[in-house]
């Protein structure tokens, strides 16, 4: 029975000299910096787009002015939850205050504008510094709502909506 193998010894690998192994451990790379010095005047443009709604939305560094249609952010949306929704891209890259964001939107409700906006800025962003990509994906701000209104049938008042009906 002594000659039998022992199937549960371990393997020892060699021990490493210790100057080879400081030569091999590979250099950490230096973090892409975000492109922030644009020539006076350059704007970087974002596209959304949200159920009917169109956003164009154009951003640059400044004092964080932020206009929609050449008015105030509070003059533009009454409910508190399209503002949130909007500002939600630059709360998560931590940018607010930052940069100056000028919206040009087209169609739709307050609801899809704001989700267009939403969009859009989030694409400029992404072209204004590449690693907040990271952040806003992860946020779910990169991906479009792709929703639809269903449409009208006929025979009936609405998409699902049928008229009452009398056996007699």
């Amino acid at each position: 029975m002594a000659d039998e193998l022992n199937l549960n010894t371990e393997l020892e690998a060699p021990a490493a000299p210790a100057d080879t192994a400081d030569a091999a451990a590979p250099e950490a790379a230096p973090a892409p910096k975000p492109v922030v010095e644009l020539p006076p005047g350059t704007w970087i443009h974002g596209t959304g787009r949200r159920k009917a709604s169109v956003a164009r939305v154009r951003i640059r560094p400044g004092e964080g002015k932020f206009t929609i249609n050449k008015r105030e952010v509070d003059d533009f949306f009454n409910e508190a939850r399209d503002r949130n929704d909007m500002w939600a891209p630059l709360d998560v890259t931590e940018t607010k205050g930052k940069l100056d964001v000028s919206v040009t939107v087209r169609g739709g409700g307050p609801t899809g504008q704001a989700g267009a906006i939403r969009l859009g800025l989030s694409r400029a962003l992404k072209r204004y510094d590449e690693t907040l990509e990271r952040s806003l994906r992860d946020a779910g701000f990169m991906t479009t709502d792709a929703r639809q209104v269903e449409r009208k049938k006929y025979g009936q008042p609405g998409a699902r909506r049928r008229f009452q009906f009398s056996k007699r």
